[in-house]
């Protein structure tokens, strides 16, 4: 009998792939195979699946570009100490995702706290300033031509993923206090633009609103505020994770959530090859149940032009389970993404190699 539902009913020993354009809008084929779709025994030349070790950066302080294209930025911040101005960003909005610690977030709209597992989004060209309370990281995407904007809930309904009172807005108020009672007064702000930078200073503290309304500010989104969208019946694409998007990426968080229940369901990801898009993934903590020998702090490229999916391992180990236990961001890109020289000596070379054990 002819399957008539994908990622159910495959047959035993045998494996699917799903061929698919436009990030998982667009038309799709699945084809099913007699072995997985990532059994290559070499690969030679630049196009391949990558993974660096973010965590084997050693400055303490430092702002690395790592992947890049015409439309966005992707970056590693490491920040220990309190800087001595203030930012913004001209080139577009900017998206942190916090990896580790916990502080401030100083904006002409007020106060926000950060903590791991936040989003802070600071939209393009609105002044922040960090005042970090433990050594923080992040992994910071730039959006160059265009702006962050919510995903549609279309058929869910528009509470659906997080609600907008998850968004938290800068209390403008606990600024002040803040300001007044740290005796704390910010002078300088440094401003990037076209690969360039250009200090303002002022005589008197930049933080000087004194109410504001309307609907563009920062705003935080902690991951725990998000609600992934599961099926019981049949495994759903990384677009139901969707968080943000852009006209140019999508970012999608990956987090815990029950497996599917179904016994014809397929409960690992499907092997796939997303033809327009390179993804990446940042894995933040947790057990990411489709790799083996991954830690906190990793991130993964899989540029478009070849399949890729599951380990064999992550296969054999899902039986029992009932729940994953993952916390990843996922990045999507329509334009192929470039890497940075910088980031050479974080990767893992024999990472091509991992799906065939």
């Amino acid at each position: 009998m002819k399957k008539r539902q994908p990622h159910k009913n495959i047959p035993k020993d045998h494996f699917e792939e799903e061929q698919g354009q436009r990030g998982f809008y667009g038309p799709v084929s699945y084809l099913i195979k007699e072995k997985p779709s990532t059994r290559w025994s070499h690969i030679e030349g630049d196009l391949k699946p990558r993974m660096f070790n973010l965590a084997k950066l050693q400055q303490k302080e430092c702002w690395k570009k790592l992947l890049y294209n015409d439309f966005l930025n992707i970056s590693f911040y490491q920040l220990e100490k309190t800087p001595n101005s203030a930012f913004a960003s001209a080139n577009g909005d900017v998206l942190f995702f916090c990896h580790k610690g916990k502080g401030l977030v100083l904006t002409e709209y007020g106060l926000l706290d950060y903590q791991a597992g936040q989003y802070i989004v600071i939209p393009k060209c609105l002044t922040h300033f960090f005042k970090p309370e433990e050594p923080s990281s992040f992994f910071v995407v730039e959006s160059l031509k265009g702006h962050f904007r919510e995903p549609d809930r279309g058929l869910l309904g528009r509470n659906a993923l997080y609600d907008s009172s998850a968004l938290v807005q800068p209390d403008l108020e606990r600024l002040k206090t803040y300001l007044k009672e740290n005796s704390l007064e910010v002078k300088k702000i440094i401003i990037f633009h076209q690969n360039q930078s250009t200090q303002f200073s002022y005589e008197e503290c930049i933080f000087d609103v004194v109410e504001w309304q309307g609907d563009l500010f920062p705003f935080t989104l902690d991951m725990k505020d998000i609600m992934p969208v599961t099926s019981h019946r049949a495994h759903l694409p990384p677009s139901i994770h969707s968080t943000f998007l852009t006209d140019h990426f999508i970012v999608c968080s990956f987090l815990p959530r029950p497996l599917e229940q179904d016994e014809t369901a397929l409960k690992v990801p499907f092997y796939h090859q997303n033809t327009d898009y390179d993804e990446v993934i940042f894995y933040h903590k947790g057990d990411f149940f489709s790799r083996d020998n991954l830690d906190k702090g990793m991130m993964s490229l899989h540029p478009a032009g070849f399949p890729h999916g599951p380990h064999p391992k992550a296969i054999k180990a899902v039986t029992g389970k009932t729940h994953t236990n993952e916390y990843a961001l996922m990045l999507d890109s329509k334009q192929p993404l470039k890497r940075s020289p910088e980031i050479s000596s974080l990767e893992i070379a024999d990472y091509w190699q991992s799906w065939k054990s």
